[in-house]
């Protein structure tokens, strides 16, 4: 058997990691920053933290196009750099105005790196163990999910200092520029396939032209539409979690236990589903995230205390963990090998689609009602997600899977 973790395919895992805890060190505090630094009422920090995932949604379709056209480690290294320098517009942002601008242009970078980081751990990967090790990195960026913000409220109980958060944020988004760079990529020859579905050889190029299938993978739609319910959730629980503790469960130190509970959850669901990934058991995989989640969410609602807080917590982190990479798989089984990067550009926008629908009307029906009718929102939402993978997105995806190749 080929070997998974050669030294490229660790340090695109360690890039990865590097970039989403960057992102979630900040993540959760956001809110309280824009309250108690500007006042911001609950619907303006909706649409103020929604611009970026706005913006990330922009570019990616963009971003897959440009990683499946250009060399692949120059367009990594472009955006990382980009990524990691909009960490100091944080420290700059003097009013709400500024802020508001900066987060906003940061989407753009961190949505087209996300997308030219993870084509190229696909391709440092081999072929037999891809579905695997998709799998594994995105453990990456889940448990960067789930440590991150525990690491961010630790440090903000400590120093209620803001500022040594965002340079916490710049540091190791560098350090993850750093990994980066000592990747060798090997450029994957063209294969250029046309309509009636055969391949072009680098001897024998075919002009391609610009159709929305270059920037959005028409093949895996239900897919991606699918996965803007999942979307959704995670964007209402991660960015208003913090703020619905304190208000409606009186838990003011939890939420660090709570992120640090779904990371133990997201590691179990990997190492419990590696086996299930590397026999191609997509669906199966899929199928039993999705319900494990919906328990997790319906348990959060439910249970207004802290069995149900902490419970939902390992619940959601082993659904998600399922979940995810079984998505992901599916999206690029249905895609062409000179698809990669537009088929993770569009699991990757269906994702923001969702979450910045969250975040946005999240705010927007807890300021108009109250939070809990936010999550019970959730609940209801990913409960129709679920509901239309069994009636629909299964045979979907079945139907048009592509051999691996």
């Amino acid at each position: 058997m080929e070997r998974l973790w050669n030294s490229n395919y660790i340090k695109v895992m360690i890039a990865n990691f590097s970039l989403f805890f960057a992102f979630y060190i900040l993540t959760p505090l956001l809110p309280l920053y824009l309250s108690e630094t500007f006042g911001a009422t609950k619907d303006l920090i909706g649409l103020v933290l929604s611009g970026y995932t706005i913006t990330a949604l922009l570019f990616r379709p963009f971003s897959g196009y440009i990683v499946d056209t250009f060399n692949r480690k120059h367009v990594l290294l472009v955006c990382y750099a980009a990524f990691a320098i909009f960490f100091g517009g944080y420290l700059a942002a003097g009013s709400i105005l500024l802020f508001t601008i900066v987060r906003t242009l940061h989407g753009g970078p961190f949505g087209a790196l996300t997308v030219a980081n993870s084509t190229v751990a696909i391709d440092v990967l081999p072929a037999s163990r891809r579905n695997e090790g998709i799998g594994y990195y995105g453990l990456s960026n889940n448990v960067a999910m789930a440590i991150a913000p525990t690491v961010g409220l630790f440090v903000y109980h400590h120093t209620h200092s803001f500022e040594l958060l965002f340079w916490l944020a710049l540091i190791v988004a560098f350090f993850g520029l750093f990994v980066d760079a000592t990747v060798t990529v090997k450029q994957p020859a063209a294969r250029l396939q046309d309509k009636s579905g055969s391949l072009a050889t680098p001897e024998q190029p075919k002009a391609h032209r610009l159709s929305l299938d270059r920037f959005f993978l028409l093949r895996g739609w239900l897919i991606g539409v699918n996965m803007v319910f999942f979307g959704f959730c995670f964007g209402v629980l991660s960015n208003y979690l913090a703020i619905y503790s304190k208000e409606q469960l009186g838990i003011t130190s939890g939420t660090g236990t709570y992120f640090m509970l779904c990371a133990i959850g997201l590691i179990l669901s990997r190492l419990q589903g590696g086996k299930a990934l590397r026999k191609g058991r997509l669906t199966q995989n899929a199928a039993e995230g999705m319900v494990i989640s919906l328990v997790g969410y319906t348990l959060f609602i439910l249970m207004p205390n802290a069995i149900g807080y902490y419970g939902s917590a390992l619940l959601i982190g082993l659904g998600n963990g399922h979940m995810w990479p079984a998505f992901q798989n599916m999206m690029i089984s249905v895609a062409h090998h000179n698809e990669r990067g537009t088929a993770n550009s569009t699991i990757l926008v269906s994702w923001d689609v969702g979450m910045g629908l969250g975040i946005l009307l999240g705010g927007i029906i807890a300021e108009l009602l109250s939070y809990s009718v936010a999550f019970w929102t959730v609940a209801v939402v990913n409960a129709c997600g679920v509901a239309l993978y069994f009636l629909r997105t299964q045979r979907f995806f079945i139907e048009r899977q592509i051999k691996s190749s």
